[in-house]
């Protein structure tokens, strides 16, 4: 399972984070910050293709064929949490040392945007005092990895849920064939 899962997991791990990379640096560049989402939920799915993958290469090469929900669950669980962590690990190194104004960019487009579509005043009032509230999340090293994780780690654990209900497949030698 060990070789699955890490090998699962850091080819995930590579692929969302290089995405991450890119989108991201395509939003600083042009501001474009709707698209950046699209093309980063796309990534993670696209990373997380590789938990159906690993749950299958598990059952079939490494467990004779068979595989409960519980364990398929886990092994993609743990392809996910491996994939996740990398994310979390690229974002913090490009959001420190690469995108430092980031959250200030962001909270600025954002302010923009809710006076550009019209916003009353105590919408865009409620905006600023959110964006303010999320940059000093930033600040704090715990709430920046946990609002990190909190963007990937619940679509990892879908994917991983999903893979384990189509996957799962119970031992033949153990089913009663009934005549």
């Amino acid at each position: 399972m060990k070789k699955v899962v890490l090998t699962c997991g850091l080819i995930s791990g590579a692929i969302v984070s290089g995405m991450m990379a890119i989108g991201t640096t395509l939003c600083v560049k042009n501001a474009g910050y709707k698209s950046s989402e699209v093309i980063g939920y796309t990534s993670m799915i696209l990373a997380f293709s590789l938990v159906f993958v690993g749950i299958k290469m598990f059952r079939d090469k490494y467990n004779g064929g068979s595989v409960t929900f519980g364990k398929a669950f886990m092994v993609g669980f743990y392809i996910s949490l491996i994939a996740s962590t990398m994310y979390v690990l690229a974002w913090s190194i490009e959001y420190n040392y690469i995108f430092p104004d980031f959250m200030d960019k962001y909270s600025a487009h954002m302010i923009e945007n809710a006076k550009a579509t019209g916003k009353s005043q105590a919408s865009i009032d409620a905006t600023v005092k959110q964006m303010d509230m999320y940059k000093g999340m930033y600040k704090n090293p715990l709430f920046f990895v946990l609002l990190t994780y909190a963007e990937i780690l619940p679509v990892g654990l879908v994917v991983s849920l999903i893979s384990a209900l189509i996957l799962k497949r119970k031992d033949k030698k153990n089913v009663m064939v009934a005549n």
